[in-house]
């Protein structure tokens, strides 16, 4: 069952309780206000017909006897307050008739007295009692008198069944206006569930599309309450599965990549050395050919050792804990200098290190590894004649290394993956130069264990600016 029709039976049910429960109550209440008056004036009426008989009975003569004293008194009673549909009796002690005229049955009357006994017997002796003859309710009001030492009860019976026939009718009437309320409450609860529930409807249908395979799918309830929350909690998590599933697929990409690349890397220069190997062992060479044939042999294992430093360097920079040590910006200058001043020569650039003095906090092998990357990448890029500079600056939060070019650039697309292991922007050319398109992927790791910042700028045809931030050891 849906929750819209649970929500719409519960509050027909609940509507019904509450409007049958609430009229039955004003229902009782009312009636009950009427029998109450009815009580309370049929206990006024049974004091007065007990003054008016006593008073009777005193004024005749004992000589007449109590035979017409009870008679005499009786009938002056009744003649002053009879009317308005009440009539008046007179009990003996043993619950007998002894004067009136009985609109209900005496049988009934009597079975009124006998069920109000205990009242009259009390030091009060009044009471009260609904006596029910077919379909006629009578008011039976009663006190108990002393008169000649005789004990008698005298009664006002007072037909009210108006009050039960009025109670029908309102009850009927209420029942009509229930029926027709709980009709027209019913159709508005049915409207106002489908209401409610709309949003988790819509909810859920955005649900069921996105497990389907509609990632870019979005619920839209911009409502201030707990679903409108809800909604854009789901689409914050939707969002947020979205950005994992384009994780995990750029991850295999760069897996499926990266042992394509490195599949490749190792299959050009090992079909050189095979090459080579068996023409060595196969066919008779001269010395000249022996020797250019044991120097491409040898170019290529020094490529293949490169590259297995290079990817176990990266390797092992997940594997141990970084140790940092306080570095002189100098002693990298003087180095990197002297390392780079024989490449900028022989390629015809026009290369400048400067390094403001400072010290930084890291591993001084990994931060040479990274600036000699950096410069080595920008040497390819350049043509003869061009420049790089490396400068460094000490900031108050760090230092930050610049590493600028006038070379080729790398197109806006393909920064985000210049980072990537094997990944080359131009293949045919780096692997012309040495390259295997590790060193950036190894620049980006370094940076990381330093805690430091990666920015990459570049236009394609203007050059390529590489900022290196890392922060003071805290």
């Amino acid at each position: 069952m849906r929750f819209a029709d649970k929500l719409f039976f519960a509050m027909t049910a609940l509507m019904t309780m509450i409007f049958t429960i609430f009229g039955i109550w004003i229902m009782t209440s009312f009636f009950q206000e009427l029998l109450d008056r009815e009580l309370e004036q049929g206990s006024v009426e049974s004091q007065m017909f007990q003054y008016v008989f006593e008073m009777a009975y005193k004024g005749v003569p004992e000589e007449y006897g109590g035979e017409y004293a009870l008679r005499w008194a009786a009938e002056s009673a009744i003649g002053n307050l009879a009317g308005d549909g009440k009539n008046y009796y007179v009990f003996t002690e043993d619950y007998e008739p002894a004067y009136g005229t009985f609109t209900a049955s005496q049988a009934a009357i009597r079975e009124g007295l006998v069920g109000i006994q205990k009242q009259l017997n009390e030091e009060k002796g009044y009471g009260s009692r609904v006596v029910v003859q077919g379909k006629a309710y009578y008011l039976l009001s009663s006190c108990r008198s002393m008169n000649g030492g005789k004990v008698l009860y005298l009664a006002v019976c007072k037909d009210i069944s108006s009050i039960y026939q009025y109670r029908e009718v309102l009850m009927k009437q209420y029942r009509f206006v229930l029926a027709l309320l709980l009709v027209t409450g019913t159709a508005l609860i049915f409207l106002l569930s489908r209401y409610i529930t709309r949003p988790i409807a819509n909810l859920n249908r955005t649900a069921k599309q996105i497990a389907e395979g509609n990632l870019t799918k979005r619920n839209h309830n911009n409502a201030q309450d707990e679903i409108g929350e809800l909604s854009r909690n789901f689409n914050q998590m939707a969002d947020a599965l979205v950005e994992r599933v384009k994780e995990k697929e750029l991850e295999a990409r760069q897996q499926e990549d990266f042992t394509a690349a490195f599949a490749h890397e190792l299959k050009t220069p090992l079909t050189s050395i095979i090459g080579y190997a068996d023409m060595l062992g196969t066919i008779q060479m001269s010395e000249a050919e022996k020797s250019e044939a044991a120097y491409y042999i040898f170019t290529q294992g020094k490529r293949l050792e490169s590259l297995s430093h290079k990817l176990l360097e990266l390797v092992s920079l997940d594997k141990a804990p970084l140790v940092k040590k306080p570095i002189n910006t100098r002693e990298l200058e003087e180095n990197i200098r002297n390392t780079m001043r024989p490449v900028f020569k022989q390629k015809q650039i026009n290369g400048k290190v400067i390094l403001e003095k400072g010290k930084i906090y890291g591993d001084k092998d990994l931060l040479l590894s990274l600036l000699y990357n950096l410069l080595d990448n920008a040497s390819k890029a350049v043509e003869p004649g061009g420049f790089i500079l490396l400068k460094g600056t000490k900031l108050a939060e760090g230092y930050e290394f610049k590493v600028v070019d006038n070379g080729r650039g790398i197109p806006r697309e393909e920064i985000e993956r210049i980072t990537e292991a094997f990944y080359m922007v131009d293949k045919s050319r780096s692997r012309k130069e040495g390259g295997a398109g590790i060193g950036m992927a190894l620049c980006k790791k370094i940076v990381q264990c330093h805690d430091g910042k990666l920015q990459i700028d570049s236009k394609p045809g203007e050059g390529t600016v590489i900022k290196i931030s890392i922060p003071e050891k805290e």
